[in-house]
């Protein structure tokens, strides 16, 4: 007999993620958040009209837009973005109001324009990865994302010169 592996039972341990932004309990229906007016209910965030009696909270997007914790980053340059700063803005800003209607947690929290570059930073990952998305469909360029944090962040750069 083998000392070395009788018995023994290597395995994967999966750490467990800790995401500070995602309910641990489940919130009381209907709830409504006193910042943003977005409704949850049935298990969902949605858009709906909040009943009279609903019970107040705040989303998780509104408290990552507190906190200013992004879930994604959107770095933006080259040439011909500055060249087409209006039109690029119009589709970033039409990108999220079709996300937001999905998906109400996904806004855009602020921008900074710095070393000739811009930086977008939004509420949750699917909107960064879209934006990317639509921005490459659109224009072309250089486009990359990667997931951090087991895929609780995303870092998109689009450029084009």
């Amino acid at each position: 007999m083998d000392k070395g592996t009788h018995g023994r039972k290597d395995r994967l341990i999966k750490e467990e993620r800790h995401d500070s932004y995602r309910q641990k309990e489940k919130l009381p229906e209907p709830s409504r958040c006193g910042d943003c007016g977005v409704l949850y209910a049935n298990g969902r965030w949605t858009w709906a009209e909040p009943p009279e009696k609903s019970h107040l909270t705040t989303c998780p997007a509104c408290r990552r837009i507190a906190d200013h914790y992004p879930a994604g980053t959107i770095k933006l340059g080259g040439f011909f973005y500055d060249q087409h700063r209006d039109e690029i803005w119009n589709l970033i800003h039409n990108t999220e109001k079709q996300e937001k209607q999905e998906r109400p947690l996904e806004r855009i929290m602020d921008f900074t324009d710095a070393d000739g570059q811009t930086e977008v930073r939004t509420t949750g990952v699917h909107l960064a990865r879209r934006i990317g998305e639509a921005l490459s469909r659109s224009y072309h360029g250089e486009f990359s994302f990667q997931y951090g944090d087991g895929d609780k962040s995303i870092r998109v750069q689009w450029h084009r010169e």
